[in-house]
């Protein structure tokens, strides 16, 4: 090999190298990735779309028999709960009667 086809091969192998190591270091950040932060959020969720354990009545997720149940909560984003406007009022972090 000459020298113009060594320097060639060997930059070439280098960028392959270095390819696979943004993709490692990609990879690795995907995976430190921390799940957004969730509350449950009670009286926002419909008929059959609440989440596991929704209190009295209830045995797990996909149980509420009603919209809007107090007793039903679902998983929400932190800080947004209160915020929540449902046809019977502000959702909330603590059940309703």
């Amino acid at each position: 090999m000459n020298t113009l086809s060594t320097t060639l091969a060997a930059s070439a192998v280098l960028a392959l190298m270095g390819g696979a190591a943004m993709a490692q270091d990609s990879m690795s950040k995907d995976k430190m990735a921390k799940p957004a932060a969730t509350e449950k959020c009670f009286g926002v969720a419909k008929a059959g779309q609440n989440d596991c354990k929704a209190g009295a009545g209830t045995t797990c997720a996909g149980t509420s028999k009603v919209d809007y149940d107090g007793k039903a909560f679902k998983e929400v984003a932190k800080g947004t709960c209160v915020t929540m406007k449902t046809p019977t009022g502000m959702g909330s972090l603590t059940p309703k009667a």
